[in-house]
């Protein structure tokens, strides 16, 4: 919801009857198609599901459930009510990944969410997809375990001396990538590469000291776009937690999961000025942050302000005064942070 990950109890029940998988509460499409990829995943790991009539239940019932992210806690769960895992190595657990047809766990957007859920609930492991360890290994107080495999996930839960083999692992192959894991943005721009420009460069100076939003007016070619782009490389450093910011931003809306930690450059966006209003302030069917979001704790670029269509640039007022975007459907509402510097750019005339 939002930028915040929801707890979601996953419970499973095998009796006799026409075979098949059933999942209830409230799933979305991705997450009713688990079944199909569940079966073929516990088949390819050596642990075929019986035929049986399994029901899997999503708690609370009321809250909306999408994403393939289900797929790894759903399959554990119907390996445990079909006798392949013990219930009691499930107490306390949370898990998130998705399953494919081989059994090979993969990451979902939303990592860094769910690892912060889980070590605010005290549960006592996590298991996340190998790539998504650099993120989640930077909230404390919990132990995060990265799996490959289904049958490694079923080996943590059964046996200690997995566990600590897999948790180990996972501490050398973050070692080995850096302690902190962070990442840098493509190719850096530095102010100082420009030449002349003073008034501008002034303009950006006291842009970035005071967080102020700034609009730029000249001819085509005049550099405009050259100077905001290298904004970003004069505001202050991110702090760890601004970096966490951004980073649950980003994991939210699915993006920095194939194995990139916290970020160390403050973002940079500059939509198409045909981009829509719901691109500019998040929304749609998954209710995913916009670019005003996306841009939080960095620099939201605007060329050719005044081609952008009027509903969007009105639609980004309230986000600008409040520094948040609440964004209200029938199933709810989410809250998106969006506190940036925006910098418009726009010729003097047609």
């Amino acid at each position: 919801m939002g930028v915040d990950a929801l707890p979601v109890r996953v419970e499973a029940h095998a009796r006799s009857g026409l075979p098949g998988i059933t999942i209830v509460g409230l799933p979305g499409a991705a997450v009713r198609e688990a079944h199909e990829r569940i079966r073929s995943a516990a088949a390819s790991s050596g642990v075929p599901l019986p035929t049986r009539r399994i029901t899997v239940n999503l708690s609370p019932g009321d809250v909306p459930k999408d994403g393939p992210g289900f797929d790894l806690p759903v399959a554990l769960a119907v390996l445990s009510a079909c006798g392949y895992l013990p219930g009691a190595c499930l107490s306390g657990v949370a898990a998130v990944g998705e399953v494919s047809l081989e059994g090979t766990v993969r990451p979902t957007r939303g990592i860094l969410s769910v690892a912060e859920s889980a070590s605010r609930l005290r549960m006592g492991l996590l298991l996340v997809p190998v790539e998504g360890l650099p993120v989640a290994s930077q909230v404390d107080r919990i132990p995060v375990a990265g799996v490959r495999t289904l049958v490694e996930a079923v080996g943590v839960l059964r046996d200690e001396t997995e566990r600590a083999r897999i948790v180990a692992r996972g501490e050398r192959w973050l070692r080995m990538r850096g302690k902190e894991g962070e990442v840098e943005d493509g190719e850096a721009c530095d102010l100082c590469e420009v030449m002349g420009h003073h008034q501008a460069k002034r303009a950006l100076e006291i842009a970035a000291a005071g967080g102020h939003h700034l609009l730029m007016v000249g001819a085509p070619g005049s550099g405009k776009t050259m100077l905001a782009r290298r904004l970003a490389s004069i505001l202050p450093p991110l702090t760890r937690e601004e970096a966490l910011d951004v980073a649950r931003v980003w994991s939210a809306a699915g993006l920095r999961e194939g194995g990139t930690g916290l970020p160390k450059t403050r973002p940079f966006r500059a939509p198409h000025h045909t981009a829509s209003r719901v691109a500019l302030v998040g929304g749609g069917a998954g209710l995913r942050p916009g670019e005003v979001s996306l841009a939080h704790r960095g620099v939201l670029f605007l060329d050719e302000l005044p081609e952008f269509s009027r509903d969007a640039l009105e639609a980004l007022r309230q986000p600008l005064e409040e520094r948040q975007v609440v964004i209200s459907r029938r199933t709810g509402s989410s809250t998106f942070p969006a506190a940036c510097t925006v910098v418009g750019a726009m010729n003097p005339c047609r």
